[in-house]
Protein backbone atom coordinates (compact mmCIF):
# COMPACT_ATOMS: atom_id res chain seq x y z
CA UNK A 1 0.00 0.00 0.00
CA UNK A 2 1.44 3.50 -1.16
CA UNK A 3 1.80 5.75 1.50
CA UNK A 4 1.54 9.25 1.37
CA UNK A 5 3.08 12.28 3.76
CA UNK A 6 2.96 16.36 2.92
CA UNK A 7 4.30 18.58 4.25
CA UNK A 8 4.97 22.72 3.74
CA UNK A 9 1.71 23.99 5.36
CA UNK A 10 1.73 26.81 8.00
CA UNK A 11 0.77 29.88 8.74
CA UNK A 12 0.90 33.08 6.37
CA UNK A 13 -0.66 36.31 5.63
CA UNK A 14 -2.74 37.03 2.86
CA UNK A 15 -0.75 37.65 -0.42
CA UNK A 16 1.92 35.26 0.83
CA UNK A 17 3.12 31.85 -1.00
CA UNK A 18 3.71 28.25 0.65
CA UNK A 19 4.72 24.97 -1.30
CA UNK A 20 3.36 22.08 -0.39
CA UNK A 21 4.83 18.49 -1.00
CA UNK A 22 3.42 15.40 -1.35
CA UNK A 23 5.81 12.46 -1.27
CA UNK A 24 5.24 9.02 -1.80
CA UNK A 25 6.59 5.59 -0.53
CA UNK A 26 6.85 3.75 -3.93
CA UNK A 27 8.35 4.28 -7.15
CA UNK A 28 4.62 3.12 -9.03
CA UNK A 29 3.69 6.76 -7.97
CA UNK A 30 5.07 7.81 -11.41
CA UNK A 31 2.28 5.38 -13.60
CA UNK A 32 -0.08 7.49 -11.30
CA UNK A 33 -2.09 10.95 -11.83
CA UNK A 34 -2.19 12.69 -8.51
CA UNK A 35 -4.16 15.17 -6.91
CA UNK A 36 -4.60 17.44 -4.34
CA UNK A 37 -7.98 18.51 -1.98
CA UNK A 38 -8.96 20.41 0.61
CA UNK A 39 -10.94 20.96 3.09
CA UNK A 40 -11.65 23.86 5.40
CA UNK A 41 -13.63 23.67 9.07
CA UNK A 42 -17.42 22.48 8.09
CA UNK A 43 -17.30 22.02 5.19
CA UNK A 44 -16.61 19.49 2.35
CA UNK A 45 -13.07 18.57 1.10
CA UNK A 46 -13.12 19.67 -2.44
CA UNK A 47 -10.61 19.30 -5.27
CA UNK A 48 -7.94 21.57 -5.96
CA UNK A 49 -5.57 20.58 -8.75
CA UNK A 50 -4.37 17.52 -10.56
CA UNK A 51 -1.55 16.68 -12.66
CA UNK A 52 -1.10 13.53 -15.27
CA UNK A 53 1.30 10.95 -14.94
CA UNK A 54 3.68 11.54 -17.38
CA UNK A 55 3.59 14.37 -19.58
CA UNK A 56 2.22 16.77 -16.72
CA UNK A 57 -0.95 18.09 -18.32
CA UNK A 58 -2.89 19.86 -15.42
CA UNK A 59 -6.48 20.92 -14.08
CA UNK A 60 -6.94 23.75 -11.73
CA UNK A 61 -10.95 24.09 -9.87
CA UNK A 62 -11.42 27.49 -11.15
CA UNK A 63 -10.82 29.70 -7.85
CA UNK A 64 -7.30 28.38 -7.56
CA UNK A 65 -6.37 28.88 -11.54
CA UNK A 66 -3.24 31.38 -12.30
CA UNK A 67 -2.70 31.35 -8.28
CA UNK A 68 -1.55 27.60 -7.92
CA UNK A 69 0.56 25.49 -9.74
CA UNK A 70 0.80 21.47 -9.11
CA UNK A 71 3.35 19.96 -10.40
CA UNK A 72 5.58 16.68 -9.79
CA UNK A 73 9.08 15.02 -9.76
CA UNK A 74 8.68 11.65 -10.39
CA UNK A 75 12.38 10.90 -9.77
CA UNK A 76 11.79 11.64 -6.74
CA UNK A 77 8.29 10.98 -6.10
CA UNK A 78 6.98 13.37 -5.29
CA UNK A 79 4.41 16.05 -6.38
CA UNK A 80 4.11 19.81 -5.05
CA UNK A 81 1.52 22.65 -4.93
CA UNK A 82 2.88 25.74 -5.48
CA UNK A 83 0.26 28.39 -4.16
CA UNK A 84 0.69 32.33 -4.70
CA UNK A 85 -1.36 35.26 -4.05
CA UNK A 86 -3.02 33.67 -0.64
CA UNK A 87 -6.67 34.61 0.41
CA UNK A 88 -8.32 33.49 3.55
CA UNK A 89 -10.61 31.82 1.86
CA UNK A 90 -7.45 28.77 1.08
CA UNK A 91 -6.94 28.41 4.61
CA UNK A 92 -7.58 24.21 5.01
CA UNK A 93 -6.53 21.39 5.69
CA UNK A 94 -4.75 20.12 2.27
CA UNK A 95 -4.52 16.51 1.12
CA UNK A 96 -2.43 14.79 -1.67
CA UNK A 97 -4.13 11.93 -3.00
CA UNK A 98 -3.74 8.93 -5.61
CA UNK A 99 -6.42 7.76 -7.61
CA UNK A 100 -7.26 4.18 -7.88
CA UNK A 101 -6.71 3.86 -11.60
CA UNK A 102 -3.26 3.44 -13.05
CA UNK A 103 -2.44 5.53 -15.97
CA UNK A 104 -5.82 6.97 -15.66
CA UNK A 105 -6.68 11.10 -16.79
CA UNK A 106 -9.87 12.94 -16.64
CA UNK A 107 -8.97 16.50 -18.59
CA UNK A 108 -12.11 18.12 -16.94
CA UNK A 109 -13.18 16.70 -13.88
CA UNK A 110 -12.36 14.89 -10.82
CA UNK A 111 -14.24 13.21 -7.64
CA UNK A 112 -12.99 11.90 -4.68
CA UNK A 113 -14.60 8.52 -5.39
CA UNK A 114 -11.78 8.78 -8.01
CA UNK A 115 -8.80 8.45 -4.91
CA UNK A 116 -8.41 5.70 -2.62
CA UNK A 117 -5.03 6.54 -1.46
CA UNK A 118 -4.96 9.77 0.77
CA UNK A 119 -1.43 11.49 2.74
CA UNK A 120 -2.51 12.82 6.39
CA UNK A 121 -3.52 16.52 5.72
CA UNK A 122 -1.58 19.65 5.76
CA UNK A 123 -2.86 22.69 7.36
CA UNK A 124 -2.92 25.74 5.78
CA UNK A 125 -3.60 28.92 7.59
CA UNK A 126 -4.01 32.64 5.94
CA UNK A 127 -4.36 35.79 7.84
CA UNK A 128 -6.10 38.80 6.77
Amino acid sequence: QVQLVESGGGLVQAGDSLRLSCAASERTFAAYAMGWFRQAPGKMREFVAAISWSVGTTFYRDSVKGRFTISRDNAKNTVYLQMNSLKTEDTAVYYCAMPRLAKDWRPTRWNLGDFNTWGQGTQVTVSS
